[in-house]
């Protein structure tokens, strides 16, 4: 599966899985770390462990595997690499402290969902 391919299922599973405010960044023009962000907001601690069970699940039978996972449900930010693509799955307040929508502001929008 190709980057594009591969975020454009996570921001399915995310959308299926009632994340909100799921977006997916192209950021090729802008740095070299990945290819793309997909980034939502989860509504508890616990829908940001499900989202981020459900996603490893699927790319895992997907034969996607991760790199690297960081944060956790508590911290209100965790962090899927899968190398040309970065999930960054938030809580409301986590998500407004850091902005990452403004930060990356040269990114190319590909899809928005709210």
């Amino acid at each position: 599966m190709g980057p594009l391919g591969l975020a454009r299922l996570v921001t399915e599973l995310c959308s299926e899985r009632k994340a909100e405010e799921v977006v997916l960044l192209d950021i090729r023009r802008s740095t070299v770390i990945a290819d793309y962000f997909v980034i939502c907001s989860g509504t508890s601690e616990r829908h940001l462990g499900a989202l981020s069970e459900e996603i490893r699940e699927e790319l895992g039978r997907q034969g996607e595997r991760g790199r690297r996972v960081e944060g956790s449900p508590r911290s209100g930010w965790i962090l899927l690499d899968y190398g040309s693509v970065i999930v960054h799955l938030f809580s409301r307040a986590e998500r407004d402290y850091y902005r990452l929508e403004r930060l990356w502001a040269a990114a190319t929008p590909v899809l928005r969902l709210e």
